[in-house]
């Protein structure tokens, strides 16, 4: 019964991958139930044509629970249409030009001794940085996220799954 339960749910996974292979960015992040407020600011932002077209790009994804960590005041003021730019620089700051994979991470980070900066669409910078055994993208606050899990691939590039909101200046 278990190598029952282990072959299904490496079945399961198998079959996600693929499926999300044939989607593109935004058709992946509106197919999972914790990118619902990702997909929400997306939508907001009017950057569902932009995540849509070839690319590739690489996407660091907050789940709900760090969009949580946001006062739901500023949250909801950022979702009206008036603060559609502010908007869309935050969630700009969250995609970088090209197809980069973990592999392409670790590399830069080995070569960087600990850190690599990536050039995020908006013009700013994110610092990849690595500690406590794990992936962290720094902002330009000085704020860490964890990256929870990498390389959910997509017609037009990837994406990264972080927990935390990340910030430009």
């Amino acid at each position: 019964m278990k190598k029952l339960i282990v072959s299904f749910t490496v079945l399961s996974l198998l079959l996600f991958a693929q499926k999300a292979k044939s989607q593109d960015i935004v058709d992946v992040a509106a197919s999972v139930d914790d990118f619902s407020t990702l997909v929400t600011a997306v939508k907001a932002a009017d950057l569902v044509d932009a995540l849509k077209g070839d690319g590739p790009f690489t996407v660091f994804a907050p789940v709900n629970s760090g969009f949580a960590k946001i006062d739901s005041k500023t949250l909801n003021s950022l979702l009206e249409p008036a603060n559609k730019e502010k908007l869309g620089a935050i969630l700009t700051y969250h995609v970088v030009s090209g197809k980069l994979m973990a592999a392409d991470v670790a590399k830069a980070l080995k070569e960087g001794k600990g850190e690599a900066t990536l050039t995020t669409l908006n013009g700013g910078t994110l610092t990849a940085v690595s500690k406590d055994g794990g992936i962290y993208l720094k902002d330009a606050n000085g704020n860490f996220s964890k990256i929870a899990k990498t390389d959910v691939s997509a017609s037009n590039g990837v994406i990264h799954i972080i927990e935390d909101v990340v910030m430009p200046q």
